[in-house]
């Protein structure tokens, strides 16, 4: 005994049926199973667009990953047997399904009209699905060319580094999409630098200016550009510009500074002549703010004035720089006569002295006056 699988009508579309038959398959049933066969493959004739035969099935279909897709096949009442086929398998024969995507469903299915649709495309569905019917002559088909679209999305891309001063840095950005998207890269630090447009960014000799944030765009006609930052930290050794030398007077508080551009963030060494100065001792304070130094003098002495060494270091270097705290000259009379109205000039002088002295002089005079 032999199975003979063959493919017959059922319920007005096609199906499998296993029948037991004795000794070998009779050639009718053989030739049932190739012109069945013939129908479902499509191998039929294809109907050019000049012809105004069914089917006729619709242009290209262009949608975006995660879309539904239709696919509309028109007939007319000649058109005995239907079917939807992706590339060499069924999806569906008449109104019996055969694909075991639950994704696919059948639309419509009437003497004019045999549409599926796809639920949530991806890129796998992509591809030529064929519209073959079965009329009074013989088998024909149409083909529909779906085309999936996908966004951009970037899927690698150079984490942030750090590198010194003078290196060569290559930063990379690597995307995904249909159409295949376009990739640049921007210095977001200002000023903005100009696109460049590549999925390699090549930083030869980097300077301590091309620091800060680079932003890489990939971008197609499907959707927005997805974007993403890396940081290049850029070390170098410190710089100290110019510095201000400082007058204070003796008794009065004198604040000598430092500030140094570094990166690393530097540390800060004060000596005066070959002697360091320590945080704390003869009265003084040594205070570090970002990348600013203070030192700090709360009552100053003859031996105070000089020349002070500032140093900035960090793992790249030093540098260093001299600052001058030197006496500041003021008149002792004028000093006397500085009240909470006095005006000080840019000398340091009041310039309301004269007048008080005035006053005092006829104050004086009219005590006189009264005494005698």
């Amino acid at each position: 005994m032999r199975l003979c699988v063959v493919l017959c009508p059922a319920r007005g579309g096609f199906g499998p049926d296993t029948r037991q038959l004795p000794g070998s398959c009779p050639a009718r049933w053989l030739m049932l199973l190739a012109l069945r066969l013939l129908f479902l493959v499509p191998a039929g004739e294809p109907v050019g667009r000049s012809e105004s035969n069914f089917p006729k099935a619709m242009d290209n279909v262009t949608v975006r990953q995660g879309e539904n897709a239709v696919l509309r096949c028109s007939i007319d009442s000649g058109v005995t047997r239907v079917a939807w086929l992706n590339r060499s398998s069924i999806l569906y024969a008449g109104k019996d399904k055969w694909s075991l995507d639950p994704r696919v469903v059948i639309v419509t299915n009437s003497k004019t009209e045999y549409s599926i649709q796809i639920v949530g495309v991806d890129v796998y569905d992509e591809g030529p699905y064929t519209c073959s019917v079965q009329t009074h002559n013989h088998p024909r088909t149409s083909r529909v060319h779906i085309i999936v679209q996908v966004p951009p999305k970037i899927v690698n891309i150079s984490s942030s580094v750090s590198v010194n001063e003078g290196s060569n840095v290559t930063l990379m950005c690597l995307a995904i999409g249909r159409p295949e998207p376009t990739v640049t890269w921007r210095h977001l630090s200002p000023p903005v630098r100009d696109f460049v447009e590549d999925e390699y960014f090549e930083i030869t000799g980097i300077t301590k200016e091309q620091a800060g944030d680079y932003e890489c765009s990939a971008y197609n006609e499907v959707s927005s550009a997805d974007v993403r930052k890396v940081e290049v930290i850029v070390n170098y050794p410190p710089y100290i510009p110019d510095t201000r030398n400082v007058g204070a007077a003796v008794g009065q508080k004198g604040i000598l500074q430092c500030e140094a551009a570094a990166v690393p963030s530097p540390e800060f060494e004060w000596y005066k002549e070959d002697r360091r100065l320590l945080n704390g001792l003869n009265g003084i304070q040594i205070k570090k703010t970002g990348d600013r130094s203070m030192l700090t003098f709360f009552n100053v002495s003859e031996e105070d004035y000089g020349n002070y060494t500032c140093v900035a270091v960090n793992k790249l270097g030093t540098s260093n720089t001299s600052v001058l705290l030197f006496e500041e000259k003021t008149s002792t009379v004028l000093a006397n006569w500085k009240g909470p109205g006095a005006v000080l000039d840019g000398n340091n002088r009041a310039s309301g002295g004269m007048t008080a002295s005035l006053w005092l002089l006829v104050i004086l005079l009219v005590h006189f006056l009264f005494k005698f």
